[in-house]
């Protein structure tokens, strides 16, 4: 009996075994290296090694053209942040970040919500008629490069284009008015613009996202008495809200660069700089006047302020009540 009683209390102080574990066989180590390894090799190579060689160029006064470049340290960036023309572009890709993504989403949301659950107050839950052919026509600007699109709107708002006569056909004569000329609405236009392009793809993300929530909470809102202004309020947006918060980030991230935009509507920068970007100075600070250390300084500010954009919307969102702690809202 002693020798049973002692063999049970080793065997109740043994460890178990530890789950998780798996031995290092080849078909383990090759699937590492492949879906984990390679990435993060690429990762490194081609986005953060980049970053580092920025970062140091930032720091000397290379022309860009010649080999030779010294160490200044911070200059640049003191002489950055003393630039009345790079402030002024800082504060237009600002506002592009911010009202961009809010006049864009507001839009694609209404329209998704047209389209998946805006028909009939009766019956079961669906879209308008014909909601095909909406999905479709709002986004065929998608699908048109960039650059043609600003060439498109540039030439529609030049005084004697499709804008002004149609305007004039209206009995509204605008005095062949220079839209991108003038710059109380050279970045209003140009906002109009980058949301018209952009519009048909966030469109159709809501949609896909409205379409994963359950048809049965539409139908209990519908028999509460919801109307459909409620419903997206109440419903469709805290479902979908993790897909808003992702779509911001990356229409954020566009807006701040909105490099292909604004140099195919005003490839100066507009009147007095009203549309000019941070991108448009980095190039012509880099290539115009081979200041590549100036404008590498200038790269890492705008990563810079993309990460705190980033993070902004992430903070925002887990403070209006998104994901907290790994659960859904």
């Amino acid at each position: 009996m002693d020798t049973v009683a002692v063999t049970a209390a080793r065997a109740g102080r043994r460890k178990p075994p530890r789950l998780g574990r798996r031995p290092l066989t080849f078909d383990y180590i090759s699937f590492l290296l492949v879906f984990l390894g390679l990435p993060v090799a690429v990762f490194l190579i081609f986005v953060i090694s980049p970053f580092v060689q920025a970062v140091y160029y930032s720091m000397t006064n290379w022309t860009g053209f010649t080999p030779e470049m010294d160490f200044i340290g911070a200059k640049n960036f003191v002489k950055l942040f003393a630039d009345a023309t790079f402030m002024q572009a800082m504060g237009n890709n600002i506002l592009l970040a911010i009202v961009l993504p809010l006049i864009t989403l507001t839009i694609a949301l209404v329209f998704a919500s047209m389209i998946t659950i805006g028909g009939p107050s009766s019956g079961q839950v669906r879209g308008l008629r014909a909601s095909s052919f909406y999905r479709v026509v709002s986004f065929f600007p998608y699908v048109i490069p960039a650059i043609v699109i600003g060439i498109l709107w540039s030439m529609i708002y030049t005084p004697s284009g499709l804008l002004n006569g149609l305007l004039g056909a209206a009995g509204i004569d605008m005095n062949d008015f220079a839209w991108l000329g003038d710059e109380r609405t050279a970045m209003g236009a140009s906002i109009f613009v980058m949301a018209w392009g952009m519009i048909g793809f966030y469109m159709v993300l809501f949609i896909a996202a409205i379409k994963g929530v359950p048809a049965e909470i539409y139908e209990a809102a519908r028999i509460d008495g919801a109307g459909r202004f409620r419903t997206t309020v109440s419903i469709t947006l805290p479902l979908i809200r993790d897909n808003v918060q992702t779509a911001y980030i990356y229409l954020g991230i566009m807006a701040l660069d909105a490099y292909v935009y604004m140099v195919a509507l005003n490839a100066t920068g507009g009147p007095g700089n009203s549309t000019l970007v941070m991108s448009q100075y980095l190039f012509r600070t880099a290539f115009e006047k081979g200041q590549f250390g100036l404008a590498s300084a200038m790269g890492v500010v705008l990563a810079v302020i993309t990460l705190i954009f980033a993070a902004a919307v992430f903070l925002v969102n887990r403070l209006t009540g998104g994901k907290d702690d790994g659960g859904r809202a």
